[in-house]
């Protein structure tokens, strides 16, 4: 059976990174929610307008902050080389900042790292019923997945889901170039050139009406797909 928290306590090493832009109305709450079961964070402000790295700082978690904006892609590396030149984590949890992604099931998918000695799980919404991510979103979702697998020669079911646990070897191997939501095929693609043992494993992504007035929106949805097939 899978730890949840708290049953898992403390997870000592792993760090989450954290792409942070404008956020300061959930980033204190999603910290915090966070802090107990990964007490190491550390969010990438991307020069948010908002008082986001403030607020993510006032949190606990250790903020870097961009001087521009250069988009969610950027972010993400900034975070997982900070984590690789400044601590000895054994793992990068990427998560997003706007509540949509479960402790739970980050704890989920760093214990199957564990026990089944993968560098890299992705989490996907479609293994599994719980997500309700809406017909018209599914089914451009479902199409930057088969585009992506064509790219990248993978299978997954989730090619646009930020929820990942990385090993170190597998970060190490990341160098995201694409600033927008090509970022997401980008990063796959990276990985799979690792040749580092993947696996996938079922999360739950909460669509609340703020996740959704900030990214998941179904034109953000076909901006991923597009971003997907020009990148």
């Amino acid at each position: 059976m899978s730890l949840t928290p708290p049953d898992a306590g403390p997870i000592q090493d792993a760090w989450l990174v954290i792409p942070l832009f404008n956020e300061a109305t959930v980033i204190t709450d999603v910290i915090a929610g966070a802090r107990e079961t990964f007490p190491n964070i550390v969010c990438v402000d991307d020069n948010s307008a908002d008082g986001s790295g403030q607020a993510a700082r006032d949190a606990g978690a250790v903020v870097v902050t961009h001087p521009f904006n250069l988009g969610q892609g950027a972010a993400l590396q900034t975070g997982i080389d900070y984590v690789l030149r400044a601590t000895n984590a054994t793992y990068v949890v990427t998560f997003d900042a706007d509540g949509q992604h479960r402790v739970e099931d980050a704890v989920a998918m760093i214990e199957r790292a564990r026990e089944e000695d993968v560098a890299i799980v992705f989490g996907s919404r479609f293994l599994d019923g719980r997500t309700k991510p809406g017909f018209l979103r599914r089914i451009v979702l479902k199409g930057a997945v088969w585009i992506t697998n064509m790219q990248t020669g993978l299978r997954l079911s989730d090619a646009h889901n930020g929820l990942r646990v990385i090993r170190r070897d597998a970060a190490a191997g990341l160098h995201l170039e694409q600033n927008r939501m090509a970022h997401a095929t980008e990063i796959v693609l990276q990985l799979s050139r690792t040749k580092l043992s993947w696996t996938e494993h079922p999360v739950l992504i909460v669509y609340t009406d703020y996740s959704r007035s900030k990214g998941q929106s179904l034109m953000n949805s076909i901006n991923i797909l597009i971003d997907t097939i020009v990148k």
